[in-house]
């Protein structure tokens, strides 16, 4: 059988027209892409049952879809938007690229509505992992792990739960009230694993090359600092900028977005809707970063053991786009790195609250080395925590 790269030359080159040619490529898309298969016309959830050629010049490639009213509609393929982890999505792409299109379409996933889950998608004899997304009080939005359906569980034991967290639950009862599924059943586990949620990793812009040399590390007369002459040694690294998701922001208004409207709920006491307005991102894209590490912010002073759940959420998350060896440079002066920096941070300080000295140590060390300019001050802090001094001593010192 061709491989995709081929279909695509043959299409390319040879007529629109030709039969064989888009036969060979559903052929292609038959042993490939699993039918049906969620995707979106125009922010509306269809359920895709097959890709066909019709011989029409114009649309060449169809599919025939079925909305949640049970119409089916026939339409060009390249007007349906499928996720990006969706198993078909690189054919899909390279069609749309023949095209002329954009690989990947944009769409606002804030507005956008959700697939359901159905009572096909759960058994409930058996236990169920849900991704979830939001919390409420007694309710929390959740996504089936190994899909994009949508669900609300009603369970006990949420004070536990956290957006990005992944629970496992037995399975008592499924519903649907007012369209929209429901799940009620006994919480067994919880837990982080942002590589079980198929999150595609944020973006980095390459930003040039950063200099020791070109670095202020104080006064000519001032000895340069020992957490500072290692990374002086390594010499020039990589700059970059991580991309940040902020669903809802306003192009128009940079200074009216939600995360500065949850601050400044926040600051004027009303706790509850500026945790309202960051869960609302977290359902939208769990990969903004801001939200986690202002939902660690919420209950820091009071709460670091579910502090520190929201702010390494965030910063697992980011870490999707670093890999392994990531050797670069994640300065503060670039404003889309702030985020992350912020979770990491957040991370850090719960750690040493709770008395985990060396992991605490190994994440702040991490940051000076992300960011030389250490806008957050964590060299002053460092030696503390490797003389393993408590929080509250420091607190008290100070």
């Amino acid at each position: 059988m061709d491989t995709l790269d081929k279909i695509i030359e043959r299409i390319s080159t040879e007529a629109s027209g030709d039969d064989e040619v888009f036969q060979a490529f559903l052929q292609l898309l038959d042993h490939n892409v699993n039918l049906p298969a969620d995707g979106f016309v125009i922010g509306e959830p269809v359920s895709v049952t097959a890709v066909e050629y019709d011989g029409n010049a114009r649309r060449r490639l169809t599919a025939r879809c079925i909305r949640e009213d049970g119409s089916e509609h026939v339409i060009g393929l390249a007007e349906v938007v499928f996720p990006e982890r969706f198993a078909g999505a690189q054919y899909i792409a390279s069609y749309r690229k023949w095209l002329g299109l954009d690989s990947f379409p944009a769409e606002d996933q804030a507005s956008s509505r959700h697939h359901k889950a159905t009572s096909d998608d759960i058994d409930l004899s058996k236990p169920v992992e849900l991704v979830v997304l939001s919390v409420k009080e007694r309710t929390a939005r959740c996504r089936l792990l190994e899909s994009d359906r949508i669900i609300t569980l009603r369970a006990g034991g949420l004070y536990d739960v956290f957006p990005g967290g992944i629970v496992t639950v037995k399975p008592k009862k499924q519903w649907r009230y007012g369209g929209h599924p429901y799940l009620s059943g006994k919480i067994q586990s919880a837990r982080l694993d942002v590589q079980a949620l198929g999150l595609l990793p944020l973006g980095l812009a390459d930003m040039g090359i950063w200099d020791p040399r070109e670095h202020y590390w104080g006064e000519e007369d001032e000895p340069v600092e020992e957490w500072a002459k290692p990374i002086i040694a390594h010499g020039s690294r990589p700059m970059f900028e991580m991309e940040q998701v902020l669903p809802g922001e306003s192009g128009s208004d940079p200074f009216c977005d939600p995360i500065s409207r949850a601050v400044d709920l926040k600051t004027t006491g009303e706790n509850a809707e500026a945790k309202k307005v960051l869960m609302e991102l977290c359902q939208a894209d769990l990969r903004c970063l801001d939200a986690h590490s202002h939902l660690g912010h919420l209950v820091f002073d009071y709460y670091p053991q579910n502090a520190i759940r929201h702010y390494e959420t965030g910063l697992r998350i980011g870490e999707l786009s670093l890999g392994t060896d990531f050797t670069g440079v994640l300065l503060w002066g670039f404003v889309d790195n702030r985020p992350f920096l912020r979770c990491m941070h957040g991370y850090g300080l719960c750690l040493w609250r709770l008395g985990r000295f060396e992991a605490a140590e190994h994440i702040f060390e991490q940051m000076l080395w992300l960011n030389p300019s250490d806008n957050q001050g964590v060299r002053f802090i460092i030696d503390e925590i490797k003389a393993e001094m408590t929080w509250e001593d420091s607190e008290n010192r100070g």
